[in-house]
């Protein structure tokens, strides 16, 4: 059996998350080559050693391209800061390394787009962490779309929010910084917008407003040093799809009492489905002649949960949706798969996020251009 070697870049939460993923997939289902998790890298040495031994690498390395140099990665996982996708994604293309990096794809989208068609020219397997659309009940949304179950798709009422940011003295981070793509619409937006596209289709236009709420935040935790923010906290946009149907899509990590509240509300001509991931193994769904909505729960007749469990209402988690996007990727990098979110689509979604920003800025609907082309605009706004 092949062996497959695993790099991966960054030590936070989602470093750990790729890490447990990892470790499931080769648990939980049978694939078609041997993982070998080979290198694990973090600029902080002593941490990339501690966390390589505790999460099962076999290497540790302070330089993230010692990892992408090291013979024994073939897959390049980054979980990094939004600015570091872009130089650490083109060097593992440019050493025909497959690359499996977290969302948003890049901070600009010259930079998305050199992304994309670097991995297309060398012919790598490229992935995005958009882990939330590998959720079998997102599976069974899509699969009652496509088949006509609501109709005719008439509109798309979508909100990401948590509540992370809510206290103004919440300290400064990478993420409040306008060249490292910070702000809601990045951090959180990016997902709606992608699960928008995965389950209605291409947006045509849009029209948009952002905030910056809290101006400045303390430099670190409890300090009076303040830096101002200059990202928006949040956003709300309105959507025309290309297939006609309507949407509005908000996102806020200013939202008291939300942790994970990615949700949305598909409405069409024959009925209505609803779906939390603070309830991920549920659906909602209302067809005509229906007096209200009919909770759908769940279960191994699903693709992908049977893996976890043998029966209904045991469910699933965070955990175990990054379990079933890792999975795709292997299948993908063994020639069994193509499902996941890839470097064109993820460059799309960036695509609608600056249109989004340039409505904001500008007042008025916007065009999301279908053609190849570079749109001009600024790679964060944030208007007050």
């Amino acid at each position: 059996m092949r062996e497959l070697g695993i790099g991966l870049i960054g030590t936070g939460f989602m470093g750990r998350a790729h890490a447990l993923a990892f470790n499931n997939a080769r648990a939980v289902f049978e694939l078609p080559v041997h993982l070998k998790l080979a290198a694990l890298a973090d600029a902080d040495t002593e941490r990339a050693q501690r966390c390589a031994a505790a999460w099962g690498f076999a290497q540790a390395h302070g330089d993230w391209q010692a990892l992408i140099n090291d013979p024994k990665v073939d897959v390049v996982a980054i979980t990094t800061p939004n600015h570091l996708h872009y130089p650490m994604a083109m060097a593992a293309i440019a050493a025909g390394k497959a690359v499996y990096c977290e969302k948003p794809l890049a901070v600009s989208l010259e930079q998305a787009d050199a992304m994309r068609r670097a991995a297309s020219a060398a012919g790598v397997v490229k992935r995005v962490g958009y882990n939330y659309q590998h959720n079998p009940m997102i599976s069974l949304a899509r699969q009652m779309i496509a088949n006509g179950e609501l109709g005719e798709i008439i509109s798309f009422q979508g909100e990401f929010s948590e509540d992370f940011m809510a206290d103004a003295a919440s300290p400064w981070s990478w993420r409040c910084e306008v060249e490292h793509a910070g702000g809601a619409l990045a951090d959180l937006g990016s997902h709606l917008l992608s699960m928008a596209r995965y389950l209605v289709g291409d947006v045509h236009s849009v029209c948009a407003d952002t905030q910056t709420v809290h101006a400045q935040r303390p430099a670190v935790k409890g300090s009076s040093d303040l830096k101002p923010i200059a990202v928006d906290d949040q956003v709300h946009a309105l959507l025309r799809f290309a297939n006609g149907a309507r949407g509005t899509v908000s996102s806020s990590w200013l939202k008291h009492g939300y942790k994970n509240h990615l949700s949305f509300e598909i409405s069409g001509t024959q009925g209505t489905l609803a779906f939390d991931q603070e309830r991920l193994n549920e659906l909602q769904v209302c067809r005509v002649g229906q007096d209200g909505f009919q909770r759908v729960l769940a279960g191994p007749a699903l693709p992908g949960y049977a893996a976890f469990s043998p029966a209904a209402g045991h469910q699933l988690g965070y955990n175990e949706l990054k379990t079933l996007e890792v999975h795709e990727l292997i299948m993908a990098l063994a020639g069994q798969g193509a499902d996941g979110t890839d470097f064109d689509a993820a460059w799309a979604v960036e695509r609608l996020a600056a249109a989004i920003r340039l409505a904001a800025i500008q007042a008025r609907w916007v065009n999301v251009p279908r053609r190849e082309r570079r749109t001009v605009a600024p790679a964060h706004l944030s208007v007050r």
